[in-house]
C-alpha cells in the first residue's frame, strides 16, 4: 500500500512545502521509527521530530502529525493548519486542546479548534476483529476455568456449547464494531450491537440510544466495549448497566479504561454476577503494581495490546491525506469536538 502512494507521491522532496513535524509526549518509545515510517511513505516531504526542528521551520508549518502531542508545542507552530493523529482514539488531544484555541483561530468568532484528523485504518479494524474474536473464544470455551483447575491439578472437561447458543454483545458499531461482528458472526455466534446512532448491518440485531442499552445488555452472554471514550460514554458501563447483563456473562473491553466503573466492576465479579472480564484498557497505564486487577482470580490483564497500529500502513494512509492536501488543499474529515470523535 505505501509502495503505490510513495510512487504517485514521487522521489524528490519539494522544497516549496514546509516541513512535517511529528510531535509526541515527552519520553514516548517509537516517535524515531514513526518519523522513518512516515518518511519511507513520503519521499517528496521532510518528517522531523518536533525536537528537531529549527525555529524558522516551526514558523512555517501548516500541518502536523502527533500521537497524544504536549499542547504547548502545537502553540509553537503558529500556521498551523491542521493536524493528523496516527491514533485511532484522540480523546487524550481533544482534553488538552479543549479551551485552547491555536494561535491561528483566536480571532475566530465562532471558537472553532484546530482541525484533528484521527487514523481510520482498515488494518486496525482487522486486527483488532482478530483480537476480538481471539478473547471471545478464550471466554466462550471457558479458558479461566481450565487455567485454575491446571494450577489444582484437576482433570475435569466442561461440556460443550456451540456458539449459535452464545450472544455477543458489541457496544460501538463504527469501523471497529463492524469488522468485529463480521468474524464473530462467521464464526458461529449470534452478535448484537448498540450504537449511539441507529446503524443497520445484515445479519446483527442492531440496537441504539439510551432507551434500547439495557435491552442490548440483557441479550448478552459476552459484551465486548469498543467505543470511544467521550463525555457521553465516560462511566459508561457503571453498577445498574453491569446488573443488566445476563448472569454469568462475561466482559470484554477493548476501548478506554474510563468507560467501565471499576468498583462496580469488582462488585459485580465478587458477587459472581459476572464470570470473567478481559480487560486491555485501565484508567492508568501502565496498570499500577498495587491494582486490584492483578491478584483477582477473575480478571485476566493485557497490556493495551489488542490492537497496535500498524505502521507502514497508518503512515501510508496518512501520506495519502497529505498528499491531497498539498495537490486540492483538501483537509480530511476531522473530529467532531462535540461528539469526541
Amino acid at each position: 500500500m505505501s509502495t503505490s502512494i510513495s510512487s504517485t507521491i514521487g522521489p524528490t522532496i519539494n522544497p516549496g512545502h514546509s516541513p512535517i513535524p511529528f510531535l509526541a509526549a515527552a519520553g514516548y518509545r517509537t516517535t524515531t521509527r514513526w518519523v522513518s515510517a512516515l518518511q519511507q511513505a513520503m519521499p517528496n516531504e521532510r518528517i522531523v521530530a518536533f525536537a528537531d526542528l529549527s525555529p524558522e521551520a516551526k514558523a512555517v508549518c501548516t500541518v502536523a502529525i502527533v500521537a497524544n502531542p504536549n499542547p504547548e508545542d502545537l502553540q509553537c507552530l503558529p500556521q498551523l493548519q491542521w493536524v493528523h493523529s496516527v491514533w485511532a482514539g484522540v480523546e487524550r488531544l481533544i482534553a488538552n486542546l479543549h479551551g485552547n484555541l491555536h494561535p491561528n483561530l483566536t480571532a475566530s468568532p465562532d471558537g472553532r479548534h484546530l482541525p484533528i484528523v484521527r487514523l481510520i485504518d482498515p488494518q486496525l479494524a482487522k486486527t483488532m476483529a482478530e483480537a476480538v474474536l481471539a478473547w471471545t473464544l478464550y471466554l466462550h470455551r471457558d479458558m479461566p476455568t481450565y487455567a485454575r483447575q491446571q494450577a489444582q491439578k484437576q482433570w475435569l472437561p466442561r461440556d460443550y456449547i456451540r456458539p449459535e447458543r452464545k450472544t455477543v454483545g458489541l457496544l460501538g458499531l463504527g469501523a471497529l464494531g463492524a469488522a468485529a461482528a463480521k468474524v464473530l458472526s462467521l464464526a458461529g455466534f449470534n452478535v448484537c450491537a448498540w450504537s449511539r446512532t441507529r446503524k443497520n448491518h445484515p445479519g446483527i440485531a442492531c440496537f441504539s440510544g439510551e432507551a434500547e442499552l439495557n435491552l442490548m445488555l440483557s441479550k448478552a452472554d459476552i459484551l465486548v466495549c469498543l467505543l470511544p471514550l467521550t463525555p457521553g460514554t465516560r462511566g459508561l458501563l457503571n453498577a445498574a448497566r453491569l446488573a443488566a447483563l445476563k448472569p454469568g456473562a462475561a466482559l470484554i473491553n477493548f476501548a478506554r479504561g474510563p468507560i467501565l466503573e471499576q468498583s462496580a466492576l469488582l462488585a459485580a465479579l465478587d458477587s459472581g454476577h459476572l464470570s470473567h472480564a478481559v480487560l486491555d484498557v485501565f484508567d492508568e497505564e501502565p496498570l499500577p503494581s498495587e491494582d486490584a486487577y492483578w491478584q483477582h482470580p477473575n480478571v485476566t490483564v493485557l497490556p493495551h495490546c489488542s490492537a497496535p497500529t500498524d505502521f507502514e500502513t497508518a503512515s501510508a494512509i496518512v501520506a495519502a491525506n497529505i498528499l491531497a492536501y498539498r495537490k486540492r488543499g483538501i483537509i480530511p474529515a476531522s473530529v467532531d469536538f462535540r461528539l469526541g470523535y
